[in-house]
Order: C-alpha cells, then sequence, then structure tokens
C-alpha cells in the first residue's frame, strides 16, 4: 500500500511540474544582447525603396513655360504607359527591361533607381534634349506594398509609404507579433533578379536585426513568424495542450483522482 501512495504521489508531482512547466515562453523580449550593452553603437547601411519591373512611378514636369509642361504632362493616357492621375502627375508602369516610356524623349532605364534619382535623370534627358531649360520634376512610387503572415496580430498586404520600411516599421504596423511567434525565426521572403531568397531574422538579437540584408524591406516582400512549439500542438487534433481547456480539465481530473484515492486508502 505504502508503495502505490508513492507511486501515486510521484504522478501527482509529475503531473503538477508538468502543468507548471510546460509552455513557458522563451525568447520573448528583442535585443537581448543589447540589454548588457546599451551603449553598443551599430552602423546601419542606408538603403531606400529602389524601382523594379511591373512597379508604378509617378513623374509630373513644370517649367516657366506650362504649354511646354504640358508636353510631358499629357492628358487621357495616350503615352505609352502613362495614365493620367492629376493636371501635372501621371503614373508609368515599369517594363519587363526595366524602362518607362517617357512622352517626346522615348525609353528611359529607370530600374535599380531611387526615386531622386529617377527625378534627375529625367530632368537630365530633358535638359540635354534641349526640350526644357528649367524643369522642375517630380517622382512619387505608387502602389509599393509588403505583407504580413504568420504569428502577427494583423497579417495582411501592407502599402510602402516611405521610402525606407524597417522589420521593425513593419512589426509595428502588423500590432506586433503574438505571443506564439518565434522571434528567433522571422523569414523574410524576397524576390531578386527572378529568383526567390529568403533571409533570417532573430529578433532576440539586435545586431542579428541591424546587420540583415533584410532590415530594410522592398516592395512585395513577404514577412513570415514562424509559429512556436505551443502553437503547434494547439493545432493538433485534440489540442490538449498546457494552455487549452482539455489539457486543464484532464490534470484536474487526474488530481482529483489520486487525492481521493490517498484520504480513502
Amino acid at each position: 500500500m505504502k508503495f502505490s501512495k508513492l507511486v501515486l504521489s510521484g504522478a501527482l508531482g509529475i503531473a503538477l511540474l508538468s502543468a507548471t512547466s510546460c509552455g513557458i515562453p522563451k525568447n520573448v523580449a528583442y535585443f537581448q544582447d543589447l540589454n548588457n550593452n546599451p551603449d553598443t553603437v551599430i552602423t546601419l547601411q542606408n538603403r531606400v525603396i529602389t524601382v523594379k519591373p511591373t512597379d508604378k512611378i509617378y513623374i509630373g514636369v513644370k517649367s516657366k513655360d506650362p504649354q511646354i509642361s504640358q508636353l510631358f504632362n499629357l492628358t487621357g493616357g495616350t503615352s505609352s504607359g502613362a495614365t493620367n492621375m492629376s493636371q501635372d502627375a501621371y503614373y508609368y508602369t515599369v517594363d519587363s527591361r526595366g524602362d518607362i516610356d517617357f512622352p517626346v524623349v522615348g525609353k528611359i532605364q529607370v530600374a535599380g533607381l531611387t526615386r531622386e534619382e529617377i527625378a534627375e535623370k529625367v530632368k537630365k534627358s530633358l535638359v540635354d534634349a534641349s526640350l526644357v531649360k528649367d524643369p522642375t520634376v517630380t517622382v512619387s512610387l505608387s502602389n509599393l506594398h509588403y505583407s504580413m503572415m504568420g504569428e502577427v496580430a494583423k497579417p495582411g498586404q501592407y502599402a510602402i509609404e516611405e521610402e525606407k520600411v524597417t522589420i521593425l516599421d513593419a512589426i509595428s504596423k502588423a500590432g506586433d507579433l503574438t505571443i506564439q511567434g518565434k522571434r528567433n525565426d522571422v523569414m523574410v521572403l524576397r524576390q531578386e533578379n527572378g529568383h526567390q531568397k529568403i533571409y533570417k531574422i532573430n529578433l532576440c538579437s539586435g545586431r542579428d536585426i541591424f546587420s540583415s540584408p533584410a532590415y530594410y524591406l522592398q516592395q512585395n516582400d513577404v514577412v513570415y513568424v514562424t509559429p512556436n512549439d505551443t502553437k503547434k500542438r494547439s493545432s493538433t487534433l485534440n489540442g490538449n495542450t498546457v494552455q487549452s481547456t482539455g489539457f486543464w480539465m484532464s490534470i484536474s481530473s487526474l488530481i482529483v483522482t489520486i487525492l481521493t484515492f490517498l484520504k480513502v486508502n
């Protein structure tokens, strides 16, 4: 009888230990390696969004002579690849070769250039061709986005509204990771030169975050947050994990049974 009580007491202890030790989240805090070195200086590479094929860009041209400017701000979208958006701004779709077909000037290579670089290149093309002496060229990017998937509070597609968007900006907009998200296993999927590349980022390490080539997001990037083991277990057929009602009911039933048996004996 003493042996039976010993066995049941051991089972009770194991059950309680499992209930209190399983499922405790680890690696939840960000920048853990920087906590002990708050004065750490990390140099960031200055990266802004550059244009890629299929992107849409807005271009507006102004000069002292409105009639000359009107040549490059055609109405009705009659220029190949151009669509009227406002009185002096139009968008152009970058073709597969990285070109846009600009009125009068013709093909201009823009792939790989920033917004400011495109504006300067269009301005130079107009001046070199003696079309406009004093053009003011404005360029903005349109319809650019990235996607958030996996264990984030608000998954979905997000517009890129600034020339610089970091992985931390994206996570903030998505309402942070859920408690079931693995901070040390975040993937950024990116298409580069016709190939799919995958970058992994450990959010628990500040150095890993800031040194990653995917720290600055690009258009069409997909950020995927991997679920932790607790979330994976909760998706099983019976779902009896430490965070489920069924799990605690089973533990409670076991404890009551053991206590009743010990009391009777």
